[in-house]
Order: structure tokens, then C-alpha cells, then sequence
């Protein structure tokens, strides 16, 4: 595991003091009451230690040093309880900032109180004795060995509360989850609440701008909470500026905060946004995934070293702005464990991306698409394995679109015109006979090309936006997301038209016979009336769950791994599901019409379409089957992808 703080020797850091546990556990009982002496008024920060007695607070271990402010783990006298303790000089906007924030995954700050004589400030917050990401990257990289499971997680927290004293916690309900998720998947379990974290802090103004490995704190139970906004950017406090001080740690940064940090660079506040900390964010999770940094910054090290003590010395910057504008290598990309998610590694690759336009809008995108990774069946939807026939078959929405609708359609028709010949235009005279078949080839040839002019122009988008994204940057949300609806309801649409063009041909068939025949008599009339029937339900049931099964399953999926959907489609998913009973009623109606047709007809009849009868009774029940087993898996992959949509971050 590499060491964050290598890039920048003078960041805040919370290494980990050792503790003796024994004298802990004492402390706790409220042993050594009056052991802590008061701090002299003239004591230089540098010169405050373990034992002594600070204001409201008695410091019994340090957590963290820095060049600007000291961390310490103390015993709040007036409320007898444990705080974490920052002790910095009084500048800044720091309280400010985290009082704004009350969220799960944010370190929940107490209060503050201001040294006067000292113009100190002593910040107190939640004391969480799990560790940070730090630590954990230490024990879990250590050794030579790789994690393989969240158990590795649990056993580093666990370590971590046996040296300051704690008891290991009960089993808890995130413990019994981490347990089952995979070395990836609890780095994504990992992200997907730091990232639902940024999200709530840029809700409220807040950039957070020195994401890294020591300022995730770990709660007994695994779960992570981001700390230490001590270089944040509040949107919402007078005079606030995110460059009124470069801090944080270079090798997270993004390439715009590197950018920013040269000397001399002035930036207007809006040029850093939420993409600057997923983009830290991002670079937290590699190297919690991998052990090592996504970039190779050593030569930038080395120049560093080099230029030390030049004035306005750039090369080390540019160095990596260099690096990360190249993209990760080959060797950063085959460093992700075998059981890596191709999910996972699609997520991390976007949020790393040197282009911020082509980085995840926000921490709810990127919390999202995380939940997908936890997700094995909606990551498999979406992110299929490279040999998956539904990867594949991608590119080829419209052809198998133009199949799913023509075959039932055209099985329909030939059942339907050899119905009608046999019962009803047979019985016609050869001149009428070339009448009938004359007009319902024109109206044919009018009213099929019509309707696929309609749908091409309703599947548009789900025809084209696609292969725009293959070939290009993504197009707009409004654009991506009117595109995810066009294809829930392709089918629904490719329903309507075709339902229209059979109940034209309804209308038409009494018509043309009107015009060949003078008429069509009443037996006639039944006869057409129960085959224009059946053949509707052929026609309207299976192409809906033909072409449904393959754009649930291949091609709405592709558009859900650029992000940024909305609630409103969970609710479009949850209307699909329930359109498949409907369907599948639709579906199960064709055997039953075929066989209830027979009673209708007399013995010359029956003998007359007897071999299409069957062929429709055996056929329809193999279409329910069909039908049936698709309608299951299309069930069950709209519940994956609602699970990923349910659970993205709240606004």
C-alpha cells in the first residue's frame, strides 16, 4: 500500500498514535482525575502533549498532526464522553462549513469553543476508534497479500478498536452484509456512501477538495464517514473562496485542482465543482481496490525533490498533469483484481477521467452506478461480459426489432389469409376473387409502409442515440433520459400501430368484399370476425414481449450505464412490470379463441381448415409458453434495474 502523503510531506495526516489499553480503559472509568495538567498560556501549538488538560478537554492520545492543526483523542469533562479534539489557530471558515453538514456518512461535529488568549480554535466532533482508510490500506495490503473479501474490512476495524481499548462490537446487520461482498464489491459498498456523502455536502454549498485515504474515518460497524472539511469551500459563507489556500494532498487531486495550484494561477470559484471530489474520490477507491495509485507520480516526485528550495518551481505539476492526461496505463489497469466488475472498473475509469465534462455530474450519479456494482444480476444487465450475446447484439437494435415484429405478424397474416380463403373468398367467383385480392394488396402496400414510418419515427431515438454513444461523447441528460423512456415503451408503441393496422384491415375486409362480391354474407362475416381476432392477439402479444425481452435486456441497460436517471423512472420500470400480465393475458387468449372457433363451425368447415385449426391450438400454446418464461425474466430484470434507481442518493 503506498503511502498518500509521500506526494506532499506538509499535509494534515492522522496517523495512528499507539495506545496503551490498559490505561485506556481506566481513563474511561474516570481513572487519573487529576493527573492532567493545564497547559501553559505561552505553549506553542508544537508543545501541546498527551496528558495534558486543554480548556474543557483532557488530551489522552494523538491522532493526527499536522502543520496547521493537531488532532487529539480527549475526555470532555462537562459531559464526561470521548471527542475527537482539533486544536488549530482561529482562521478560516471551517465551522461554518461543517455546521451545514448532518449526514450519515459526514463526521458529525459537536461544537466549537475559541482560546482567546491563544487564538486557538478547539473543534470537537464524534470520536470514531475504527480507524481510517489509511489504516485499513496498511493492514489489508500488508504483507504481499491481497483482500479477498469485506471480512478483510471487519478484521482491520476490529484491530483498530483492540489498540485503542474497545471491545469488538456485537454482530450487526452491516457487519453480517460486509461479510458477504467481495474485495470489490465493499470498495464499492465503500464508495457508494462517500460519494451519497459529496453529494449531501454539494447539496448544501460544500466542497470538500482534500478527499483521501486519511480523512475516511471507520464507525465499528465498517461504515465510513468523511472527515476533516478543513480545506473546504462553502458557497454559502460570505468572502468564502476555494483558492483563498491551496491544501490537500497532490497525487488525489484532480488535474483542474492541480491546475489551480500553480503559482500565480488565479480561478473564479465556479471553476471547481462536486467533479474535483469525485474525482479524489475515485482515486481513493483505486488504491483501496488495487493497493496502489491509479497514476505513477514518481518522476514528479523525483522533480520535486530536485526543485526544492526554487521559487515558483512548476515541474512536478506539470509532470502530473502530464500523467493524467495520458490515462491510465496498462500497468495501473492490469493491477485490478481478477474479480473485479467490469462495472466497477467502468465507474472508477469514468470518475477519472482528465476531462471533468466526462467525469460523473454528481455524487448521486456516482453513488448510483455504485449500488449497480453491489448488484451482481443489474451489473451483469449492464455491463455484460465481453462474449454475452447481449452485448453483441447491441448495435443490432433495429434489425431485431424489424424481426420481433415482422415474424409473429407475418405468421398472423398467413394464418388469417388461408382462414379467409378457405371459409369465406374461395366461395367467391374467379372475377370477384381477383377483385379481393387486388384491393387488399393495394391497401396493403399503403397502410404497412405507413406503419413503419410511424414507428421508426416513435424508436428514433432508441435507434439512434445508442450508436451516438458508441461513436461519441454522451448527449445531453434530457436527451438520454427521453431516450430511456422511448425504450420502456417501444413495445407498448409497436402495439398501437400494429393493433391499428389489423383494425384497418377489420375495416377494410367487409369493403373490399362489398366492392368484389356485392357483400359479405352473415356466416362470412363470423368467420373473418373470429380469425381478424385471434390473429390480432398473435400479432399485438408477441412482438410486445419479444422486442420488450431484448431492450430490457440489452439496450435500456447500455443507456443506464451513462448515469443520470431519475426517480421517475423507477416508476416506469414498475408500470412495465405490470403491463406483462396484460400481455401475457393477450398471449394465453390464442389457443383458447382457436379451440372455442371449432365449436362455431360445422362438419365441412372443419374438415376444410382443420390442419390450420391445429396448427394454431399447438402453436398458441407454445407462443404462451414462450411468452410466459420471457415475461419472468423481463419481471425480474426490471426489479435489478429498480433496485439500482431506487437506491440512488436523495436530492
Amino acid at each position: 500500500m503506498t503511502d498518500p502523503t509521500a506526494n506532499d510531506p506538509a499535509e494534515f495526516t492522522q496517523t495512528q498514535a499507539g495506545t496503551d489499553t490498559g490505561q485506556l480503559t481506566e481513563v474511561r472509568a474516570g481513572a487519573f482525575e487529576s493527573s492532567f495538567a493545564d497547559i501553559s498560556p505561552s505553549a506553542p501549538l508544537s508543545q501541546i502533549d498527551v496528558g495534558q488538560r486543554l480548556d474543557d478537554f483532557d488530551l489522552l492520545i494523538e491522532l493526527g498532526s499536522g502543520a496547521f492543526a493537531r488532532v487529539f483523542l480527549a475526555r470532555q469533562l462537562s459531559l464526561q464522553r470521548l471527542v475527537a479534539v482539533k486544536i488549530s489557530a482561529n482562521r478560516g471558515h471551517e465551522p461554518q462549513t461543517l455546521a451545514q453538514l448532518d449526514h450519515d456518512y459526514i463526521v458529525r461535529v459537536f461544537d466549537q469553543r475559541i482560546l482567546r488568549d491563544r487564538d486557538w480554535r478547539l473543534l470537537y466532533m464524534q470520536y470514531l476508534p475504527g480507524g481510517t482508510l489509511l489504516d485499513l490500506g496498511r493492514v489489508v495490503f500488508g504483507a504481499d497479500r491481497r483482500p479477498d473479501s469485506g471480512q478483510a474490512l471487519l478484521d482491520a476495524v476490529d484491530i483498530a478498536l483492540e489498540s485503542r481499548g474497545e471491545s469488538r462490537p456485537a454482530e450487526s446487520p452491516t457487519r453480517a452484509e460486509l461479510a458477504t461482498l467481495s474485495w470489490p464489491e465493499t470498495v464499492a459498498w465503500l464508495g457508494k456512501r462517500l460519494a451519497g456523502a459529496l453529494h449531501y455536502a454539494d447539496s448544501k454549498g460544500v466542497l470538500h477538495r482534500d478527499v483521501k485515504l486519511a480523512n475516511v474515518l471507520l464507525a465499528p460497524d465498517g461504515t465510513p464517514k468523511l472527515a476533516d472539511f478543513n480545506i473546504s469551500f462553502s458557497r454559502n459563507v460570505s468572502g468564502a473562496s476555494p483558492f483563498e489556500y491551496f491544501g490537500g494532498s497532490l497525487s488525489y487531486m484532480s488535474p483542474e485542482q492541480l491546475m489551480a495550484c500553480r503559482p500565480g494561477h488565479t480561478l473564479e470559484a465556479a471553476n471547481l465543482d462536486t467533479r474535483s471530489d469525485i474525482y479524489s474520490l475515485a482515486v481513493v477507491l483505486w488504491e483501496i481496490l488495487t493497493g496502489l495509485k491509479p497514476f505513477d507520480d514518481s518522476a514528479a516526485q523525483v522533480a520535486r525533490a530536485a526543485s526544492a528550495g526554487l521559487v515558483g518551481d512548476t515541474t512536478a505539476l506539470e509532470l502530473m498533469l502530464t500523467t493524467r492526461s495520458e490515462g491510465l496505463s496498462s500497468a495501473a489497469l492490469a493491477s485490478l483484481p481478477g474479480d473485479c466488475p467490469a462495472a466497477l472498473r467502468r465507474v472508477l475509469l469514468k470518475a477519472l477521467s482528465a476531462d471533468r465534462e466526462q467525469r460523473w455530474a454528481s455524487g448521486a450519479e456516482l453513488a448510483e452506478q455504485l449500488q449497480l456494482c453491489l448488484d451482481p444480476q443489474a451489473r451483469d444487465l449492464v455491463d455484460p461480459p465481453e462474449n454475452s450475446w447481449r452485448l453483441r447484439l447491441r448495435p443490432f437494435f433495429l434489425p431485431i426489432a424489424l424481426v420481433s415484429v415482422l415474424v409473429p405478424n407475418l405468421l398472423a397474416s398467413a394464418y388469417n389469409i388461408q382462414h379467409n380463403h378457405l371459409l369465406i373468398v374461395s366461395q367467391l367467383s374467379e372475377q370477384a376473387q381477383h377483385r379481393f385480392v387486388l384491393v387488399t394488396t393495394l391497401s396493403n402496400l399503403i397502410s404497412f409502409p405507413l406503419g413503419g414510418a410511424v414507428l421508426l419515427y416513435w424508436c428514433r431515438r432508441v435507434i439512434l442515440v445508442p450508436r451516438r454513444l458508441r461513436r461519441g461523447p454522451a448527449p445531453p441528460a434530457e436527451v438520454l433520459a427521453q431516450t430511456r423512456h422511448d425504450c420502456l415503451v417501444a413495445a407498448d408503441r409497436v402495439v398501437i400501430v400494429v393493433s391499428c393496422l389489423w383494425l384497418v384491415a377489420a375495416l377494410n375486409f367487409p369493403l373490399t368484399m362489398e366492392f368484389a362480391a356485392g357483400g359479405i354474407p352473415g356466416r362470412s362475416a363470423m368467420h373473418f370476425f373470429g380469425s381478424i381476432t385471434v390473429c390480432g392477439a398473435i400479432a399485438i402479444a408477441y412482438p410486445f414481449f419479444l422486442l420488450t425481452f431484448f431492450i430490457v435486456r440489452s439496450v435500456y441497460p447500455e443507456l443506464v450505464a451513462y448515469g443520470q436517471t431519475n426517480v421517475q423512472e423507477a416508476e416506469q420500470l414498475r408500470a412495465l412490470r405490470r403491463r406483462l400480465s396484460r400481455y401475457l393475458a393477450i398471449a394465453a387468449s390464442v389457443p383458447l379463441l382457436g379451440i372455442v372457433a371449432v365449436s362455431f363451425l360445422t362438419a365441412p368447415e372443419i374438415a376444410a381448415v382443420i390442419v390450420p385449426i391445429r396448427v394454431l391450438c399447438i402453436g398458441g400454446i407454445a407462443g404462451f409458453l414462450l411468452a410466459y418464461w420471457l415475461s419472468r425474466l423481463i419481471e425480474s430484470d426490471i426489479r435489478a434495474l429498480e433496485r439500482v434507481i431506487r437506491h440512488r442518493a436523495p436530492h
